[in-house]
């Protein structure tokens, strides 16, 4: 704790990105129209000793966050529909709170982040007999046995994430799922050289030390590294249950980017896959 009563933040150069998202969900929070309500993201934000100014100069950024936790949060909500005794996973969780929106009283999840991370995860959430928090590398094996041990089938997310690491490591990563986790579902996104160029060049992500250093132009390049692409969407593209309730003004934001930012728009695509198992293999 800090002398004025919050708790500070000691994050490393792409940890601090999670802040964007988790102020993106407190202030749409306290919208008239919320296109999702996330009371957890406000208590956190209003205990944290972190200044918030540079985040708060990012609102358009910050606004479509939310509109991509509200994707990924579909395809979880649409995997619990189908196995509502299936395991979650989030990978390089950050702050998020996605298990406090979409929990059936029945999934089994796991929030997996670096140590320095998952620390200060602890000051809000405590583990449950549904619900660990584990503190490493997504690309550390040592999380495996724990999701293996677990019900499935299983989701990996990853939200902002991926795009920070370097290609060899997303490989790496993809691959590690894959090989323990055959028939898996992969909730991730792609950015082409439009979308990181435009993101590296914020003042927001210089700020914070930030790069998007994984370019992908296609999400089906990840079909030889043992997956099938399920589902591909832009923004400009959400799924229809999500589209059917979404405020007026993240709908003309998502009609506008199509229109006038079709290059920037379609660099950016939020992913649904699977990892093909042995039959696949076979076929």
């Amino acid at each position: 704790m800090t002398d004025n009563g919050r708790a500070g933040v000691r994050l490393g150069a792409v940890q601090q990105t999670l802040m964007i998202p988790l102020y993106g969900r407190a202030v749409e929070t306290g919208r008239r129209r919320p296109l999702l309500s996330d009371p957890a993201a406000v208590r956190i934000v209003t205990s944290l000793d972190y200044d918030f100014a540079q985040v708060k100069s990012f609102m358009r950024g910050a606004q479509g966050s939310v509109l991509r936790t509200a994707m990924f949060d579909v395809w979880v909500r649409r995997f619990l529909a189908d196995h509502p005794d299936g395991t979650v996973v989030e990978l390089g969780t950050g702050l998020n709170t996605r298990f406090e929106r979409v929990d059936n009283g029945r999934v089994t999840w796991f929030d997996v982040d670096l140590p320095e991370v998952i620390e200060l995860r602890r000051r809000y959430f405590t583990d449950t007999d549904r619900r660990r928090m584990l503190a490493c590398s997504l690309l550390d094996p040592g999380w495996v046995p724990a999701v293996q041990a677990s019900p499935g089938p299983c989701l990996f997310v990853a939200e902002a994430v991926l795009l920070y690491f370097e290609p060899g490591e997303v490989e790496q990563a993809i691959r590690l799922i894959g090989a323990n986790f055959p028939g898996a579902l992969l909730a991730l996104e792609t950015g082409g050289r439009v979308m990181a160029d435009s993101v590296n060049r914020r003042e927001v992500m210089r700020g914070m030390g930030a790069r998007v250093r994984w370019i992908c132009e296609d999400p089906a390049e990840l079909e030889p590294l043992g997956l099938r692409l399920l589902e591909s969407r832009t923004f400009a593209g959400p799924q229809p249950e999500l589209r059917a309730r979404m405020p007026l003004r993240l709908r003309a934001l998502s009609a506008v980017m199509g229109a006038l930012f079709r290059r920037h728009v379609r660099s950016y695509r939020l992913n649904l896959f699977r990892a093909r198992g042995a039959q696949d293999d076979r076929s």
